[in-house]
């Protein structure tokens, strides 16, 4: 007897008829389309086992379906870009989606590298800097006046210069004397602590911080010996040369306060009446 030779599905003889092996098992062609054959996107068809099956994310055209929303030219073995769910030949999907380089107002191309700075976009090439003509690529930039510029063009064309290194001032900086500081270059005279947010007071046009300042000039409180700065509204006795905050002007020997009272005086000491009575 001679083997048998049927459809896996249907079980209808094969020999001599057309067949697929799927598996190791052979179908006929109608169950083969009926059972495992992909439907086209575009015709809504089945693809046949004879025709080309042409894939995308898992989504299938027949050769001749597979062609650009728009144009309706062939994308067969051509670039393609999606947008929602539809295929676009590049030149539909740059007229309708790209956006346009802000230098030379030219379609930045899907797949070419552009530049974006604040929703604008360039080419590349056509992100330059405006006194040079180099592109800036990923280095640093400023904008001024709807124009960029890299950094050595902007401080040789723009930037104010620091009075103490002679240094571009870019970003922040101190003005004392109508005059242009970095931060980190105004400092004070004395101990050379930076003095940008903080109280500073000058002596002969130079900048020191209050406790260099109290060190170096402020006259000495003969009660405490510290420095008495005068500075912020700062309240002090002064008699005969001598100095004292308001909380050292007490009695040698009892320390009654004396501000706005009668004293009297022993060689340094300053006594109340009371106390000096004897004298």
């Amino acid at each position: 007897m001679t083997e048998r030779f049927d459809c896996h599905y249907c079980k209808e003889s094969l020999f001599g008829k057309k067949y697929i092996l799927r598996e190791d098992s052979p179908y006929c062609v109608k169950c083969y389309e009926n059972l495992y054959s992909n439907t086209c996107e575009e015709c809504k068809k089945p693809i046949g086992a004879d025709c080309k099956d042409l894939s995308y994310k898992d989504r299938h055209w027949h050769e001749t379906c597979f062609h650009c929303f728009q144009c309706k030219n062939s994308l067969v073995d051509k670039p393609f870009a999606a947008k929602e769910e539809h295929l676009l030949c590049t030149d539909c999907y740059s007229n309708e989606y790209s956006s346009k380089c802000n230098e030379c107002k030219k379609t930045i191309m899907p797949g070419t590298r552009k530049m974006e700075y604040k929703g604008n976009s360039w080419h590349e090439t056509c992100f330059i800097c405006y006194r040079c003509q180099q592109p800036i690529g990923t280095k640093s930039f400023i904008p001024k006046d709807n124009q960029n510029f890299c950094v050595p063009c902007y401080e040789k064309q723009f930037a104010m210069q620091c009075i103490q290194c002679k240094k571009a001032i870019t970003t922040g900086g101190v003005t004392y004397r109508e005059q242009p500081w970095h931060k980190e270059c105004f400092v004070c005279t004395g101990c050379k602590k930076q003095l940008s947010g903080q109280r500073f007071t000058s002596r002969d046009e130079f900048a020191y911080c209050l406790s260099c300042f109290c060190n170096l000039y402020a006259k000495k409180c003969a009660g405490c010996t510290n420095p008495i700065s005068g500075l912020g509204g700062t309240k002090y006795i002064s008699f005969e040369e001598r100095q004292w905050h308001n909380d050292c002007f007490n009695c040698k020997k009892c320390s009654l306060s004396l501000v706005g009272r009668g004293f009297l005086t022993e060689r340094d000491d300053i006594l109340c009446p009371e106390c000096g009575k004897d004298i």
